[in-house]
């Protein structure tokens, strides 16, 4: 199991008064449960995007579509996502998603 040390937006937001959550966000979430091998990163991080437009979370959305670049899903495959989504999910769950996803991708242009 890798478990080198992760960057995580949680160091920097939550460091100075929630050092343990950090720990566990950095140690566990990313390094064992992110690492394990019966799925890819690209697979986990289509799960996790599925999941948070699913409760309608989309504060963590935007971190979770820049790892979902990293991990092998180009834009056009996430659109996809979020549009068949939609009849899962809800339209607006999705229609916020994709306003996140497009202010993402517009950071790159």
């Amino acid at each position: 199991m890798n478990h080198r040390k992760i960057k995580s937006t949680a160091r920097e937001s939550f460091g100075d008064i929630a050092p343990t959550f950090v720990r566990y966000s950095e140690e566990v979430l990313f390094g064992d449960v992110w690492r394990r091998e019966q799925l890819s990163l690209r697979e986990r991080s289509l799960l996790t995007i599925s999941a948070l437009v699913a409760g309608g979370l989309s504060e963590q959305l935007s971190y979770h579509l820049r790892l979902a670049k990293e991990n092998g899903l180009n834009e056009e495959e996430l659109i996809e996502a979020l549009t068949h989504l939609a009849f899962y999910a809800g339209w607006p769950r999705a229609a916020s998603a994709i306003q996140v996803a497009k202010e993402v991708f517009e950071e790159n242009t």
